[in-house]
Formats: C-alpha cells, sequence, structure tokens
C-alpha cells in the first residue's frame, strides 16, 4: 500500500517554470504550500536513469533530502515511435544547453524526414519522495500525432507540435483547463492523488 501523504508543504523538484506551474496548478485544491527546487536554491542532480521514473526518483530523493521536505518531482518527455522512442529520456537535452525547443521541435521534424507515421505519445513519471528515502512512483500518458509547423504559443516544450487523440488542437493551442484535464502528467497524477491523498 503507498505512503499517505500528510503533511502541508511540498518541494517541486524542478527548476522548469513550465513544470513547477503545472504541478503547482495541479496540487491546488489539496490546500499544499507549494515551493520550487529553484526558489531554495538546490542544484540539479544528475539525470542518469535509463526510464522516465528513475529520473523522477532520482530528482525527488534528492530534492527531499536536501530540502528535509517531502518532494514531487516529474520526468516527462516525447516518445517517437518512428524515431525508435527518441527523444523520450532525452527530450529536455534535444533543446540544447539554452533550453530552446524550437531547435528540439525542428529536429523532431527533420528526423522524421517523409515517414508518414506521425504517431506520438508523451510519457511522464511523477515521484513523492520523503526526507527518510521513501518513494512512491506513478506513470501516465497521453497519445496523438505530431504536426508540422509546430501551432500554439501556450504550453512548454514539444506542446506546439503535438494533437492528442480527440482533438483538433496542439497542446499549444488547448486552453491550458483542458489541457491539464487530459495531459500525460494529469494522469500520472491523477495515479498519485488517489494512492497518496485520496
Amino acid at each position: 500500500m503507498a505512503r499517505r501523504f500528510t503533511g502541508d508543504k511540498l518541494v517541486i523538484a524542478s527548476h522548469n517554470p513550465g513544470k513547477v506551474r503545472e504541478l503547482a496548478a495541479l496540487m491546488e485544491p489539496f490546500r499544499v504550500r507549494v515551493v520550487s527546487a529553484g526558489e531554495l536554491g538546490l542544484v540539479e542532480p544528475e539525470e542518469t536513469g535509463i526510464a522516465f521514473a528513475d529520473n523522477a526518483a532520482l530528482k525527488a530523493r534528492f530534492a527531499a533530502a536536501s530540502s528535509g521536505t517531502p518532494a514531487l518531482a516529474d520526468d516527462s518527455g516525447l516518445v517517437v515511435p518512428a524515431l525508435h522512442g527518441a527523444p523520450g529520456v532525452y527530450s529536455a537535452r534535444w533543446a540544447g544547453p539554452a533550453k530552446d525547443f524550437a531547435v528540439a521541435m525542428e529536429r523532431v521534424h527533420r528526423e522524421l524526414g517523409p515517414n508518414s507515421d506521425r504517431r506520438a505519445y508523451f510519457a511522464c513519471a511523477l515521484a513523492l519522495a520523503w526526507p527518510d528515502g521513501h518513494c512512491e512512483t506513478f506513470e501516465g500518458a497521453v497519445h496523438g500525432t505530431l504536426v508540422w509547423p509546430a501551432r500554439g504559443g501556450r504550453g512548454f516544450g514539444y506542446d506546439p507540435m503535438f494533437v492528442p487523440d480527440g482533438h483538433q488542437q496542439t497542446f499549444g493551442e488547448l486552453d491550458p483547463a483542458l489541457k491539464h484535464r487530459i495531459s500525460h502528467r494529469a494522469d500520472a497524477f491523477n495515479k498519485l492523488i488517489a494512492a497518496c491523498f485520496a
């Protein structure tokens, strides 16, 4: 059985403002005060895992141990079957040191070339860790299709080139409230809430 979260403060183990915003918005109904790892001046640990769940747990445990407060970490990315799963856990690295996702999206488009298989999915692993090292991990996904050129200025990362199944707009065009309900992060988050907060 999963460990229950009983505190009133949570560190979001991320320096990515988009992720921090989305996770903070998801936590709002639970009256938990959130602070980001960046605000606390915590360094970012090197992501050495080979799966999203490995990296999420690594970041959550590091932030919880460093801050003495339970921490929630996300590791997520775009998985493109026609690219043998790339960029996958390297999604952020494809954006380069400047974290320029226009460059990353252009690379996905370029590497797909004339391939007509534009299926893709966003995967997310959320890890909730306590200062004693205990960690609970939950995974989610949302499937869709890649489009080019990218469309929309909302969201972050690869959102402007991803159209979720059942919709015509990209994550970069969708209303943020709708994206929060159907995203890979929401899928993982709902599992986390059911196990640790409900």
